[in-house]
């Protein structure tokens, strides 16, 4: 895991350090914001969705009980090999 996230912090250093993909995630980040305050009860409606649903869908995953399997109740009736006549 920690291999993960020392490549992936490697990635955005290389990623941040070029102008072109920088001037884009500044403008995708000024869009964004204008977009939040423009549309402001609905949009933070829609964000809070967002971000809410994922953990709760973990939430509930986790405390989902585990499947029990029923009995086969015809196995009491099950001949083994040991019970041949």
């Amino acid at each position: 895991m920690a291999a993960a996230i020392g490549g992936f912090v490697f990635i955005i250093a290389f990623i941040l350090m070029a102008p072109g993909p920088r001037a884009f995630l500044l403008s995708a980040s000024v869009g964004l914001t204008a977009w939040l305050i423009s549309f402001a009860p609905y949009s933070f409606v829609i964000l809070g969705f967002v971000v809410v649903a994922p953990v709760a869908s973990l939430i509930l995953m986790k405390t989902w009980p585990a499947h029990v399997e029923p009995e086969n109740p015809m196995a009491k009736y099950r001949r083994s090999p040991d019970d041949a006549d």
